[in-house]
């Protein structure tokens, strides 16, 4: 494509910037679905920009707010302006970086195309300066990474985001308020009568966000929202953090809680729908002698406890004839990727492994995933090489 373009005289700048846009546009899809065939992406705007399924809950929450205008103050490349468009709200959207309002501007304008609608300005400057003009409702997404197009670095102080946090919790004050925060936001920042919503999408925790005024329910501080593909949206709520569940003996049940659910510190909660208990002290699986459906955790049978020490684990796993495992570890000072490559697995069978502690002993757990309340099913293939799952313990 490169050479054919070449060849027919353009220049070479804009035939980089063409097959760019083309490349970036189908990473685009994941997240826009099949409008981004008609978007102008940046890669740290794609990078950044909320998933389209994330955005539309967003816009719901103004809408149930009784909000119709929406500032959107550091917009990217619109994608929460353009959910806001597809709900029946008018967005305000403003971004500092005049590329990336352009790139903006041209995204909403396709947005409004499809749904009859005068595309949006999107206004040029300093947020924080600007402000939200007549808006009845606020959204702030401030840019946690370094200036850029691509190859931006992430911030590691709430200090340095833009806009800064205090101009944005100053708004809350006033207006129905969203902020868009990463999952990993220090909890101690949150303010007190904030509610705050941990979002995983097909199992990855992609946000925190803070909802005050009339945009936050009455008494809720803590959610998980929780978005699949196969499932549909559940969440569990409650006004405050809720104590860990009681450790008790290892049940035929394993349960993995869902990210936004660990994060939002509401697995007592969890454990309570579950009729079960902890499986050691500030370690995030639960276990149970009876299976119960939720969308909350995936659920594992467990067939057996196996050695934990490696070459006697090798043996075992031979014995079974295992040759794809799926490793899992909390609480354990493992990595899954090299373990696996350690282990020389070359059986037709395939399974998931625990390494974790009952009780305050590392265990390995054999087990089998569950795909509903009476019907286990195979694992799931393990994660490539470098894709471990990371120890929230």
């Amino acid at each position: 494509m490169n050479t054919e373009l070449r060849r027919r005289g353009h220049p070479a700048d804009r035939v980089a910037a063409l097959l760019t846009q083309a490349e970036l546009r189908v990473r685009a899809a994941s997240k826009f679905g099949p409008i981004a065939s008609e978007l102008l992406v940046t890669p740290a705007g794609l990078e950044q920009a909320t998933r389209h399924r994330v955005a539309a809950h967003h816009a719901e929450r103004f809408r149930a707010a009784g909000c119709t205008r929406v500032a959107d103050l550091g917009c990217g490349i619109g994608a929460e302006s353009m959910a806001f468009l597809a709900a029946g709200l008018t967005p305000h959207p403003v971004e500092l970086d005049p590329l990336t309002a352009a790139f903006a501007e041209h995204n909403l304008a396709a947005v409004a195309a499809r749904h009859g609608l005068p595309a949006p300005e999107v206004r040029v400057g300093d947020a924080e300066r600007l402000g939200p003009g007549d808006a009845d409702g606020v959204f702030l997404d401030p840019a946690r990474r370094t200036a850029g197009h691509r190859d931006t670095r992430r911030l590691a102080s709430p200090d340095d985001y833009s806009p800064s946090l205090t101009f944005a919790f100053d708004l809350a004050t006033a207006h129905a308020t969203g902020i868009k925060l990463g999952p990993g936001f220090d909890r101690e920042l949150i303010p007190p009568h904030a509610e705050a919503q941990w979002v995983s999408v097909d199992g990855q925790v992609v946000e925190m966000a803070l909802w005050c005024g009339a945009a936050a329910r009455r008494g809720v501080t803590r959610s998980a929202l929780v978005l699949r593909s196969e499932s549909g949206i559940a969440e569990l709520s409650a006004p405050a953090d809720a104590p860990d569940a009681e450790v008790r003996d290892l049940g035929e049940y394993l349960y993995e809680p869902d990210g936004a659910v660990i994060r939002a510190r509401l697995i007592g909660d969890l454990a309570a729908r579950l009729d079960a208990g902890m499986v050691s002290p500030a370690i995030a699986y639960l276990t149970s002698d009876r299976l119960t459906a939720t969308p909350f955790a995936q659920a594992f049978r467990i067939i057996e406890t196996l050695p934990s020490r490696e070459k006697d684990l090798r043996r075992a796993l031979a014995a079974r004839d295992i040759g794809t495992l799926e490793i899992k570890k909390r609480g354990a000072d493992v990595d899954p990727a090299a373990l696996r490559k350690r282990l020389r697995l070359q059986g037709s069978q395939h399974a998931t492994l625990f390494l974790t502690r009952v009780a305050g002993r590392h265990v390995a757990l054999l087990a089998e995933r569950c795909v509903d309340a009476g019907s286990p099913a195979p694992s799931a293939p393990p994660a490539p090489p470098g894709n471990a799952e990371p120890d929230p313990s």
